[in-house]
Protein backbone atom coordinates (compact mmCIF):
# COMPACT_ATOMS: atom_id res chain seq x y z
CA UNK A 1 0.00 0.00 0.00
CA UNK A 2 1.46 3.58 -1.22
CA UNK A 3 1.66 6.00 1.92
CA UNK A 4 2.01 9.61 0.94
CA UNK A 5 4.01 12.18 3.11
CA UNK A 6 3.52 15.88 2.47
CA UNK A 7 6.63 18.34 3.37
CA UNK A 8 8.00 21.60 3.02
CA UNK A 9 5.42 23.85 4.59
CA UNK A 10 5.97 26.74 7.06
CA UNK A 11 5.54 30.25 7.75
CA UNK A 12 6.54 32.71 4.64
CA UNK A 13 5.61 36.79 4.36
CA UNK A 14 3.71 37.85 1.51
CA UNK A 15 5.31 37.62 -1.77
CA UNK A 16 7.31 34.85 -1.02
CA UNK A 17 7.99 31.31 -1.93
CA UNK A 18 8.02 27.75 -0.69
CA UNK A 19 8.56 24.25 -2.23
CA UNK A 20 6.49 20.99 -1.24
CA UNK A 21 6.92 17.47 -1.63
CA UNK A 22 4.96 15.09 -1.61
CA UNK A 23 6.83 11.38 -1.47
CA UNK A 24 6.01 8.12 -1.56
CA UNK A 25 6.45 5.11 -0.01
CA UNK A 26 5.49 1.77 -1.27
CA UNK A 27 5.23 1.23 -4.96
CA UNK A 28 5.29 3.85 -7.27
CA UNK A 29 2.47 6.49 -7.61
CA UNK A 30 0.84 7.13 -10.57
CA UNK A 31 -0.88 10.61 -11.25
CA UNK A 32 -0.87 12.83 -8.33
CA UNK A 33 -3.18 15.90 -7.07
CA UNK A 34 -2.43 18.95 -4.41
CA UNK A 35 -5.64 20.30 -2.36
CA UNK A 36 -5.09 22.47 -0.22
CA UNK A 37 -7.70 23.77 2.78
CA UNK A 38 -8.13 27.09 4.36
CA UNK A 39 -9.79 27.27 7.88
CA UNK A 40 -13.51 27.14 7.60
CA UNK A 41 -13.15 26.23 4.48
CA UNK A 42 -14.01 23.41 1.80
CA UNK A 43 -11.11 21.55 0.48
CA UNK A 44 -9.85 23.45 -2.86
CA UNK A 45 -8.07 21.64 -6.00
CA UNK A 46 -4.12 23.08 -6.72
CA UNK A 47 -2.71 21.27 -9.30
CA UNK A 48 -2.38 17.65 -10.32
CA UNK A 49 0.12 15.85 -12.85
CA UNK A 50 -0.11 12.77 -14.91
CA UNK A 51 2.38 10.11 -14.16
CA UNK A 52 4.66 10.65 -16.93
CA UNK A 53 4.83 14.40 -16.09
CA UNK A 54 2.39 15.70 -18.77
CA UNK A 55 0.01 16.65 -18.87
CA UNK A 56 -0.12 18.98 -15.91
CA UNK A 57 -3.18 21.18 -14.47
CA UNK A 58 -3.26 24.28 -11.84
CA UNK A 59 -5.96 25.93 -10.75
CA UNK A 60 -6.60 29.32 -12.37
CA UNK A 61 -6.07 31.20 -8.89
CA UNK A 62 -2.21 29.42 -8.46
CA UNK A 63 -1.77 29.50 -12.21
CA UNK A 64 1.58 31.64 -13.19
CA UNK A 65 2.48 31.46 -9.36
CA UNK A 66 2.66 27.98 -8.64
CA UNK A 67 4.16 24.69 -10.54
CA UNK A 68 3.51 21.00 -9.93
CA UNK A 69 6.38 18.96 -11.16
CA UNK A 70 7.47 15.27 -10.53
CA UNK A 71 10.75 12.66 -9.41
CA UNK A 72 10.28 9.47 -10.47
CA UNK A 73 12.88 8.16 -9.66
CA UNK A 74 12.43 9.56 -6.44
CA UNK A 75 8.69 8.81 -6.49
CA UNK A 76 7.87 12.48 -5.88
CA UNK A 77 6.23 15.37 -6.25
CA UNK A 78 6.90 18.87 -5.59
CA UNK A 79 4.63 21.96 -5.71
CA UNK A 80 6.80 25.08 -6.02
CA UNK A 81 5.23 28.48 -4.69
CA UNK A 82 6.16 31.79 -5.55
CA UNK A 83 4.65 35.37 -4.80
CA UNK A 84 2.40 33.84 -2.15
CA UNK A 85 -0.37 35.30 -0.94
CA UNK A 86 -2.04 35.34 2.73
CA UNK A 87 -5.16 33.79 0.61
CA UNK A 88 -2.64 30.95 -0.15
CA UNK A 89 -2.50 29.83 3.65
CA UNK A 90 -3.76 26.65 4.46
CA UNK A 91 -3.32 23.30 5.18
CA UNK A 92 -2.08 21.40 1.64
CA UNK A 93 -2.06 17.92 0.89
CA UNK A 94 -1.34 15.22 -1.85
CA UNK A 95 -3.27 12.25 -3.28
CA UNK A 96 -3.50 9.54 -5.57
CA UNK A 97 -6.03 10.31 -8.37
CA UNK A 98 -8.09 7.41 -10.02
CA UNK A 99 -11.34 9.16 -11.62
CA UNK A 100 -12.22 11.42 -13.97
CA UNK A 101 -12.66 14.69 -13.26
CA UNK A 102 -8.60 15.99 -11.40
CA UNK A 103 -10.24 18.88 -9.71
CA UNK A 104 -12.32 16.55 -7.74
CA UNK A 105 -11.22 15.56 -4.34
CA UNK A 106 -13.52 12.49 -4.71
CA UNK A 107 -11.14 11.19 -7.32
CA UNK A 108 -8.33 10.84 -4.83
CA UNK A 109 -7.65 8.14 -2.26
CA UNK A 110 -4.40 8.15 -0.16
CA UNK A 111 -4.70 11.20 1.31
CA UNK A 112 -0.97 12.24 3.24
CA UNK A 113 -1.78 14.40 6.61
CA UNK A 114 -0.81 17.67 4.83
CA UNK A 115 1.79 20.29 5.83
CA UNK A 116 0.79 23.86 7.00
CA UNK A 117 1.35 26.54 5.08
CA UNK A 118 1.28 29.99 6.27
CA UNK A 119 1.49 33.47 4.35
CA UNK A 120 1.73 36.53 6.53
CA UNK A 121 0.79 39.65 5.10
Amino acid sequence: QVQLVESGGGLVQAGGSLRLSCTASGRAVRSVGWFRQAPGKEREFVAHIHWSGSPAYHANSVKGRFVISRDNAENSVSLQMNSLKPEDTGVYSCAIYSGDNVEDAINYGGWGKGTLVTVAS
